[in-house]
């Protein structure tokens, strides 16, 4: 059975100016979390889900004033949108992945799969042609840089380990942080084609540091800045690190 694209997307308040847009009939494990941050005349858009069913299309909110569409990192369930906006960010290290996502580079290979929905995207969807829109960066992130919308300042937090480009978005004002694929609160991946160890003890240990009140995060529900602590700390004791 296949979905209506009237039914494909969901929004979801979550406090703090930022709505969760998800597609409910992605079962959880591949669903990615997409994070709406109201600014004040410009809004934020952390990720875009799989691009089966056009969001701007769909998704009211997204539509109603500039919005920067922001990628955690480069994998097929994060920037399936992204080409839908105009002004589109993602760390340097993973340009080339936004700008040419090939089905390998993007883990929609070998990924992608009927059985991964609990109803299937509307025709003319099909996991043998599915493909991310190339949607090139307007604007290329390094770590420290501030994403401003409106009066809100998110420091972008480099966190190399399941792909090299991942970033987490930090807001000290609020203690808020969308953390991307790093960590949330389910089975991690971290075995991808670029993925780094090493690295991924250190970005944890860099997002441990921080005085976090609310995760949001790339895949699950959010958590509190306690439950970040416990899972990192148990993480890294799993890592003997």
């Amino acid at each position: 059975m296949r979905a209506a694209a009237s039914d494909w997307w969901r929004t979801t308040p979550a406090g703090d100016g930022i709505t969760l847009i998800d597609e409910p009939w992605i079962k959880p494990f591949y669903r990615c979390n997409c994070w709406h941050i109201r600014g004040g005349d410009t809004d934020i858009l952390v990720d875009s889900g799989m691009g089966v069913v056009p969001m701007r299309a769909w998704v009211r909110l997204v539509t109603e004033r500039p919005l920067l569409a922001v990628a955690s990192h480069t994998h097929f369930d994060h920037i399936g949108c992204h080409h839908e906006f105009p002004q589109r960010a993602v760390h340097r290290a993973e340009a080339h992945l936004l700008a040419a996502p090939g089905r390998r580079e993007t883990l929609a290979d070998p990924c992608v799969y009927h059985d991964m929905f609990d109803r299937l995207p509307p025709e003319p969807y099909s996991a043998d042609s599915y493909a991310v829109t190339p949607a090139p960066a307007t604007r290329l992130l390094d770590d420290g840089d501030i994403i401003a919308a409106g009066p809100r300042r998110f420091e972008v937090i480099h966190t190399p380990g399941q792909s090299p480009g991942g970033i987490a978005l930090w807001e000290a004002a609020s203690g808020v942080l969308i953390s991307g694929d790093l960590i949330y609160d389910g089975p991690l991946i971290e075995d991808t084609w670029h993925s780094d160890a090493a690295a991924y003890v250190r970005s944890m240990r860099r997002l441990r540091a921080l005085p976090v009140r609310i995760v949001h995060g790339g895949h699950f529900p959010s958590f509190s800045g306690a439950r970040l602590h416990a899972l990192i700390d148990a993480w890294l004791a799993a890592k003997g690190a």
